[in-house]
């Protein structure tokens, strides 16, 4: 008996209505182990496994290292990217009904439905892998499909500043703009990398926060010890059940959340994001698809027109509900922090004034960091955020003096305990500290 029957054995028990499982899978190779060997039985089994729950004929590019989206165009090449740009591979999927069916397939592994009456979708597939596909008439010849696969580690902010991200002392001044619960917001195009500098930034808040992570689909890997995750739900079949990023973020105000982060901000849910930031929920964070840092006032009011908001409106809300934009640039070699400004009102007008920019993007660049400036700075925006960060500095601690106790005063009760914010432990604090 060959592997191809053994393939038989597993469709029969899909087409008896009992659908794959990994242990069904496992039994089968079991059974054959006999007649194919231990090592035979093993490659029976990761076979199946990637035909029946996982990614079929893309299964090994999922162990070529640094692929991030694998890109499936009908029976065309298959196209990949690592980081430096799109490259082919030599994968063949096969003839337009075989791409149909691994969209169909995989479409049914993250308990979604493709097919003429729902000719698209996005779904998140077991491990974490984000999928989009479209069935034609929508698209040229045969289905298409992305894949987005996600990092099986956080990157830390040593580990971007290695990699060429940005200058090893913007390290401390973003982590001191976490520590300071600065509200933020992470801009970029698509494939910047926003996600992965989210999930970095949100490693540094204090273990004992609470963040409140809502997704339209879960892509946000977060490692710290309390995280809550709310994801979006379309519709059933019915046209029924659904439930919007609207509704996650009005239910995760109930929920206590110490930071509330809105993985990618794109609908009318902006609204109730940028009324829980102007209500006492310091600290918050999210993504926004934007080409440049002055875009992202743009962008808000674009978002907010879908949540009937007028522009006034929104720039308004959106100066007093968040401080910095941190914005994410990809070049042909790397993506990279483009630049790290501020929101600030200046004659009643809402601009984004640079504080820090690359100096790989300069034609003058300040590559030499000096005792009061970092590498990249740029005034006026560079003072403000000294202003925005210098009291939650470190202080020198004082030679001890007896004191006098005194009995405690006690507090003025309030809804809900409020933390104290903590000093910023930094390599070099006079980065953060007003010149003389």
């Amino acid at each position: 008996m060959s592997a191809p029957t053994t393939s038989t054995s597993i469709w029969n028990h899909i087409r008896a209505g009992r659908g794959p499982t990994a242990a069904r899978v496992d039994a089968v190779a079991h059974d054959e182990s006999r007649l194919l060997g231990e090592q035979g039985a093993a490659r029976t089994r990761d076979a199946l496994r990637a035909a029946t729950l996982g990614l079929g004929p893309l299964e090994p590019l999922l162990t070529t290292p640094g692929v991030t989206d694998i890109l499936v165009n009908g029976t065309d090449t298959v196209w990949i990217d690592r980081g430096n740009g799109l490259e082919t591979t030599d994968i063949e999927i096969g003839d337009p009904d075989a791409v149909r069916r691994l969209a169909v397939r995989l479409a049914g592994l993250a308990d979604r439905r493709l097919d003429e009456a729902s000719p698209y979708v996005d779904g998140l597939l077991p491990g974490g892998i984000r999928l989009h596909a479209v069935l034609p008439p929508l698209v040229d010849s045969a289905a298409h499909i992305s894949l987005r696969i996600p990092r099986a580690d956080v990157v830390s902010l040593e580990r971007l500043v290695a990699l060429g991200s940005m200058p090893p002392e913007w390290a401390d001044i973003l982590r001191a703009i976490v520590a300071a619960r600065c509200s933020f917001v992470v801009s970029g195009g698509t494939g910047t990398g926003k996600t992965t500098i989210l999930a970095s930034l949100l490693a540094q808040a204090r273990p004992d926060e609470r963040i409140l992570v809502v997704e339209d689909v879960r892509e946000l890997a977060v490692h710290h010890p309390h995280v809550v995750r709310m994801q979006a739900r379309p519709a059933n079949v019915e046209g029924a059940g659904a439930v919007d990023m609207v509704a996650l973020v009005r239910q995760s105000l109930r929920m206590r959340p110490d930071r509330l982060v809105v993985g990618e901000v794109r609908g009318a849910e902006v609204r109730e994001m940028l009324t829980a930031l102007n209500t006492g929920h310091e600290g918050g964070s999210g993504t926004i698809h934007a080409n440049s840092a002055h875009d992202v006032i743009t962008r808000f009011e674009a978002l907010g027109a879908l949540a009937g908001m007028t522009p006034a409106a929104v720039r308004a809300q959106l100066g007093s509900a968040l401080s910095v934009v941190i914005h994410l640039r990809r070049t042909p070699t790397h993506r990279i922090v483009e630049s790290i400004g501020l929101l600030h009102t200046e004659n009643d007008e809402l601009h984004v004034r640079t504080a820090l920019r690359n100096p790989h993007l300069s034609d003058t660049p300040n590559q030499h960091p000096t005792p009061h400036t970092p590498r990249g700075a740029q005034e006026p925006g560079w003072t403000l955020l000294q202003e925005l960060l210098a009291e939650h500095l470190t202080p020198t601690p004082l030679p001890e003096t007896p004191a006098t106790p005194t009995p405690p005063t006690p507090a003025a009760p309030t809804s809900r305990p409020q933390r104290p914010t903590p000093a910023i432990p930094l390599t070099n604090p006079t980065w953060l500290r007003r010149t003389p």
